[in-house]
């Protein structure tokens, strides 16, 4: 087929297949429902009224009741907001509202972001990996890699060429390099087509409207737009353009019509895939749809509306649509556009918004057009970890940002996505995935991430489209480079010096065993501390006993911190108290807990008068990996006795250990 490829998660008019089909596994198959999480009820952001007079669809059904204000839950629970200095403290993940202040970025070492740097290192060295063939081809011509934490860039680097091949010879398979002189170097401000990422910022300006009672996120489109309505999409709402809910297909060849009329007619009677709020399908026709409202409420035009709303009160001066013809030594070369891969024949595009679609729109779409550099983008993650704020201006309210971060698909898990914003996707956010965790990619080989519960932020700007789209499956880098990132988070012991760490590794399996125990007693009891975040469901993390050869599963419980008796957390405010026993009676944990410590325990009495062995068997798939697991303060007590104390030298030499590992971090 000519023009890009359907059904595609970057940009399904410039979507990637290998990329969502293979590793997101059932990103367009799987629904999408209405509102799931809290939305902003009250305050100075978004009020009941702007969210359609507080009548808003909950995983199917109707909600009357007030809704909640977005977010409050998680700034309240321990442990899922940013560290709270930025000196080489590292002090963990405290709260979200303990936000000491709201930074602006400047460079400085690992250490002042609270960062590990040998993780650092290692992102550079993975990124630079996929500069070679990968495995026929290189992933992407160049990169510029941004890391950082707090308000500390740690990392800002440039690798490979923003400008290598002036066509690309089908007959070979091969890129037809430029002269050595003529090829240009990444550098650290070059500029990048953001492709996908460009449906961010449109995001962002429609909630600006809805916070200023411009827009409303659960009026039909129609009312915006009355030609909309065509096709039978008189239904369709604002919330369902940004959580992809539409029912529209993922992408039409808008383009092939030479006027903006005829494009506009196409999309008129474009008629639904799928019923509205049905399904979850990524779709250009979404953040199209959104321009075409806010340029018709505001009167001024995509461009405009970034430049004045966005860009400009931020300093983001190398970000905008259709970027001079003087930028153009300064920004990366993407792809020799031809048919039959291409669905126009315009040679080496280069300075020009490389989607076909957003070409036919002069180079100005709502789902992609804008190009940017890594600093700029930077700014923007910190402007919204800030809760929406940066120096002087602030862009958006707190609360306002929270629907940013707040998953609205809770009806389809997988695809959770809040207004805009994707959530909580391993297959490019990899380690960084948290339910917070929000970003986007981009086709041409760019992605965003940030994570409110570290307060980290990662930005990666790649041509991978450059000389062909063909040569790039996957999101190998992207996620590599976050999983990195996470690594560099340190994770403090429980108590002491160091704990057992399970690492990070995939398709693996890591044991820790404790040497043949005898028990007595009937109330033998396994004690630790606990910390995991994992693949949900795919990577699990299983306490074994064996009493000879075959190993079976513990059943346990575990408790998450609290300031309450015996709680002791460091992350925990007042008011906040010890949560009750979570049981696990499968003896096995797997996803997100918090990353915070939690306090295990776990009945052996069924092996009273054997000798058994205990051990925690972690196992990862081949796909991606979270941030791993610990273990510390290890105690078996067998009645008024102690017969195994980690804290003991003796003891902690009899444990066996394969793929887990003493850290201190």
């Amino acid at each position: 087929m000519t023009g890009y490829a359907a059904g595609n998660r970057e940009a399904p008019g410039n979507g990637d297949t290998a990329e969502n089909g293979v590793t997101a596994g059932t990103t367009d198959t799987a629904g999408a429902g209405g509102v799931g999480a809290a939305v902003g009820a009250t305050g100075s952001g978004i009020g009941r009224r702007r969210l359609g007079g507080g009548i808003l669809a909950l995983g199917g059904a109707l909600a009357l009741a007030p809704i909640p204000l977005a977010g409050a839950a998680e700034r309240g629970t321990p442990g899922t907001g940013p560290a709270t200095t930025e000196a080489g403290a590292a002090t963990g993940m405290a709260p979200e509202a303990r936000r000491p202040h709201r930074p602006t970025l400047r460079r400085g070492s690992a250490a002042r972001a609270g960062l590990l740097q040998g993780p650092l290192d290692q992102l550079v060295r993975e990124a630079e990996a996929y500069l070679a063939d990968s495995p026929k081809h290189p992933w992407y011509a160049g990169a510029v890699l941004l890391a950082g934490r707090g308000g500390t860039v740690a990392l800002h680097r440039p690798i490979g060429k923003a400008v290598r091949y002036a066509a690309y010879d089908e007959t070979t398979d091969t890129g037809v390099e430029f002269p050595a002189e003529q090829q240009i170097p990444m550098a650290e401000d070059t500029v990048f087509d953001l492709a996908s990422i460009s449906k961010l910022f449109t995001s962002i300006l429609a909630v600006q409207q809805i916070e200023r009672g411009t827009l409303e996120l659960e009026t039909a489109v129609a009312t915006y737009l009355p030609d909309f309505a065509g096709g039978g999409k008189q239904d369709i709402t604002v919330r369902q353009l940004l959580t992809h809910t539409s029912g529209f297909r993922s992408w039409i060849p808008l383009y092939q019509e030479p006027t903006r009329e005829g494009k506009l007619r196409m999309l008129w009677k474009e008629v639904p895939a799928s019923t509205p709020g049905s399904t979850y399908l990524y779709s250009d026709l979404n953040l199209i749809s959104l321009q075409l409202i806010l340029e018709e409420i505001t009167g001024r035009t995509l461009d405009v509306l970034l430049h004045d709303e966005i860009t400009a009160p931020l300093g983001m001066h190398r970000t905008r649509y259709n970027p001079p013809a003087s930028w153009k030594p300064r920004i990366a070369a993407t792809e020799d556009a031809r048919l039959p891969w291409s669905g126009l024949e315009r040679g080496l595009v280069w300075g020009e918004v490389h989607d076909e679609n957003a070409y036919g729109f002069d180079g100005v779409a709502g789902h992609a057009g804008v190009f940017s550099c890594a600093w700029d983008l930077a700014v923007l993650a910190r402007t919204l970890l800030n809760g929406g704020v940066y120096g002087g201006s602030r862009i958006l309210s707190e609360d306002s940002v929270d629907l940013l971060f707040t998953d609205f698909n809770t009806a389809f898990p997988g695809d959770e996505h809040g207004l805009g914003f994707e959530l909580y996707q391993h297959w490019y956010m990899g380690a960084m995935a948290t339910p917070r965790s929000a970003g986007h990619t981009g086709f041409t080989g760019t992605s965003l991430v940030l994570d409110p519960s570290t307060d980290t932020f990662l930005v990666v700007l790649g041509n991978s489209v450059h000389p062909v789209r063909s040569w790039r499956s996957g999101s190998a880098p992207r996620v590599a480079t976050a999983n990195q990132l996470a690594r560099a988070v340190p994770v403090r012991p429980e108590r002491g010096r160091t704990a057992w760490f399970s690492g990070m590794a995939s398709a693996s399996t890591a044991t820790l065993t404790l040497p043949a125990l005898r028990l007595d007693s009937v109330r033998a009891r396994l004690e630790c501390g606990l910390w995991w975040d994992t693949e949900p469901g795919s990577d699990r993390l299983v306490l074994e006993a064996s009493a000879g050869q075959e190993w079976r599963p513990v059943p346990f419980t575990t408790v998450g911190p609290g300031s309450g008796p015996g709680a002791g957390h460091a992350g925990a405010g007042p008011g906040h108290h010890r949560p009750g026993p979570q049981p696990h009676p499968e003896g096995r944990v797997s996803g997100w807990s918090g990353r915070v410590w939690h306090r295990l325990e776990a009945d052996l009495s069924a092996w009273r008068g054997k000798r058994v062995r205990l051990r925690w068997r972690y196992t990862t798939d081949q796909l991606y990996v979270g941030r791993g697991a610990y273990v510390d303060a290890l105690h078996v007590r067998d009645g008024g006795r102690t017969v195994f104390d980690a804290d003991r030298p003796r003891d902690a030499g009899r444990i066996e250990a394969t793929g887990w590992v003493v850290s201190a971090d």
